[in-house]
C-alpha cells in the first residue's frame, strides 16, 4: 500500500512539473506572436483554400486563390519577423520536448529539439510555398501552402504541449494526420523538419 501511495505522489509530481513547463513555454510562445496576426491569417487562408478545392468551376476557384495574396504576403512577413525574434531567445527556454517528462532536457539534449531552428524551417517553407518556387498549379500551390501551416501550427502545438496532444489537435481542427501535413509539405521543409527532430 505504501508503495501504491509512493508511485501516485511521484506520477502527481511528474504531472505538476510538466504542466507548469508546458504553461511557461505556452506563455513564452504566445508573447512572440502577440505582435502578430499569424493566426487571424492562418484561418483566412485555410477556409479559403478549402473553399477553392471544392469548387468545381475552374475560373472560381482562380478567383478565390488569387484574392488571398495580400493575407498570404502578410503571413510570410509576420512568420519571418516571429522566427527572427525567436531566434533571439536563450537556449534553455526555446527547447520543445520529444518525450514529456520535465527535466528529460537536462538528462538527454537529444530528447528535445530547438523551437527556433523548427521556426526557421517554417518560415523558409512557407515563403517558398507563397512564392511558387516550385511552379505548382494554383490547386496544388494551396494544397502544399496548407501542408505548410498546418505543420507549423503542430509545431508550435508540440512545443507547448506535446506532440500527442498537436496530433490530436490537428486531427480535430483540420481533420489532417500529422503523417498528412509531413508529406503535404515540400521536401526541402520535410528534410530540415526532420533533421530538427531528429537532431
Amino acid at each position: 500500500m505504501e508503495l501504491l501511495s509512493l508511485f501516485f505522489l511521484l506520477g502527481l509530481g511528474v504531472h505538476w512539473l510538466n504542466v507548469r513547463g508546458q504553461r511557461q513555454r505556452t506563455a513564452l510562445l504566445a508573447e512572440q506572436l502577440r505582435p502578430y496576426q499569424i493566426e487571424k491569417h492562418m484561418e483566412q487562408l485555410s477556409s479559403a483554400y478549402m473553399r477553392a478545392l471544392g469548387e468545381s468551376d475552374v475560373s472560381r476557384q482562380t478567383q478565390i486563390l488569387q484574392l488571398q495574396e495580400q493575407a498570404e504576403q502578410q503571413l510570410v512577413a509576420d512568420f519571418q519577423n516571429l522566427a527572427q525574434a525567436f531566434a533571439k531567445l536563450p537556449a534553455p527556454v526555446t527547447r520543445g520536448f520529444k518525450i514529456a517528462l520535465p527535466f528529460v532536457d537536462q538528462l538527454s539534449p537529444k530528447a528535445t529539439f530547438d523551437m527556433r531552428k523548427m521556426l526557421q524551417t517554417h518560415a523558409k517553407g512557407i515563403e517558398q510555398a507563397v512564392d511558387n518556387r516550385a511552379g505548382l498549379p494554383l490547386k496544388e500551390r494551396a494544397f502544399r501552402l496548407m501542408g505548410e501551416m498546418f505543420l507549423m501550427q503542430h509545431s508550435c502545438h508540440w512545443f507547448c504541449k506535446s506532440k500527442t496532444i498537436a496530433s490530436a489537435r490537428m486531427v480535430a481542427r483540420h481533420q489532417t494526420r500529422y503523417e498528412q501535413a509531413l508529406q503535404a509539405v515540400s521536401p526541402e521543409t520535410r528534410q530540415a523538419y526532420l533533421a530538427v527532430i531528429e537532431a
